[in-house]
């Protein structure tokens, strides 16, 4: 997760359509052996080939499940299904279609990138058409998305407003178009660097889709992404923040929104596994925008460092405040510093990187969500 790649193959090893099981056998030698290659092999490639082994056998339980479904209902029977599921999501993203106004909805990227959008209603088809000319053209840094986040996005903002309890599946793109402007920031061309399209592009598409619905204000708009380690550690996590608020309802406090999806490590399992202490983790209060319905609030967290490590933060709306909605406040920015154990602090950028020593300490503000309607 290098906070300053500058294409894609900085990012880690890229397995391009390669037999990881052959015969019933994972083909491990030949999976290690391109973990190491390159000039930014694999750190840690027993990590990787667990994590690949595991994810082999969870997608064989897959098959198994699927071939006692089949044998238990038949064929015809399980395909017919799976085309129901389809055409009711279809048609329950048509009725959220006739109740849509249109709209459009510019965002920024605290490195200067903004994500454009306009949604037009067609009534009498009962679709609508997704446009994102006008996002900024493809950038030198890693804030590059792949076509298949936006599309990502599109289906889960949809999803949201069906009222009903659907699975998320295909027929809910049917009743969209979706347009990506080629060779622009939300559709690069190879080997532009995306390490940041997944986890914050994705959440700015996400937050101007409901801007230009007028359902949602902005929520914190990032991941957080925080990464540290050495030689012998390696970690990876997510912070919660501030989820916007909307016509009749308050943003949650200290929760992963939209395209996260994950939740943090328990500090005891962190601080067992790893040599960090977790010395402070608590909500933001005040941090949400002010608004008829208020944004939820961001959270504060400190991890004390007890053996020298590399720490990146990949992040977002350190500049940029997430937005408010129909005359509601936008939410507070976030922060990212380091107190050294000499008790100087060093301010760091929204994405950056930093050496700290054993007594450092890293501080993390994440962002407030903004507020929906005016405060009467």
């Amino acid at each position: 997760m290098p906070p300053d790649s500058r294409s894609i193959e900085e990012e880690g090893i890229t397995l391009d359509r390669i037999k990881l099981v052959e015969g019933g056998r994972f083909q491990e030698a030949n999976v290690r052996q391109l973990l190491n290659t390159g000039p930014w092999p694999a750190r840690n490639p027993d990590n990787n080939i667990a994590d690949l082994k595991a994810q082999v056998a969870a997608n064989e339980k897959g098959v198994q499940e699927l071939g006692a479904m089949v044998a238990q209902y038949g064929l015809e029977v399980v395909q017919a299904y799976m085309g129901h599921i389809q055409r009711n999501a279809e048609a329950q993203v048509r009725e959220v279609i006739d109740a849509l106004d249109e709209g459009e909805f510019e965002y920024a990227n605290d490195q200067g990138s903004r994500v454009r959008v306009r949604i037009d209603i067609d009534k009498d088809a009962r679709e609508a058409r997704v446009d994102f000319t006008g996002s900024s053209e493809q950038q030198p840094d890693n804030f590059n998305a792949p076509a298949s986040v936006a599309r990502a996005a599109v289906l889960y903002v949809f999803r949201t407003l069906v009222g009903e309890d659907i699975p998320m599946n295909e027929g809910c793109l049917v009743p969209i178009k979706l347009l990506l402007p080629d060779a622009s920031m939300l559709n690069p061309v190879p080997p532009a660097a995306v390490v940041a399209g997944n986890v914050e592009t994705s959440q700015v598409i996400t937050d101007a889709l409901y801007g230009a619905l007028g359902k949602m204000a902005g929520s914190q708009g990032t991941m957080n992404n925080l990464t540290f380690g050495n030689d012998r550690h390696q970690y990876y996590e997510t912070l919660c923040g501030g989820q916007g608020a909307g016509p009749d309802f308050h943003g949650a406090d200290a929760v992963h929104t939209h395209m996260t999806n994950s939740r943090l490590t328990d500090p005891e399992v962190l601080e067992l596994r790893f040599p960090v202490q977790v010395m402070d983790f608590a909500i933001r209060q005040g941090s949400g925008g002010a608004g008829q319905f208020h944004g939820g609030a961001g959270v504060k967290r400190s991890i004390k460092f007890l053996e020298r490590m590399t720490v990146s933060v990949l992040s977002n709306h350190r500049l940029v405040p997430p937005f408010g909605l129909a005359g509601g406040e936008p939410g507070a920015r976030g922060a990212n510093w380091v107190i050294r154990a000499s008790g100087e602090r060093q301010a760091l950028p929204s994405s950056g990187r930093v050496e700290v020593n054993p007594g450092d300490v890293l501080v993390i503000e994440t962002p407030g969500g903004g507020g929906y309607g005016s405060k009467g």
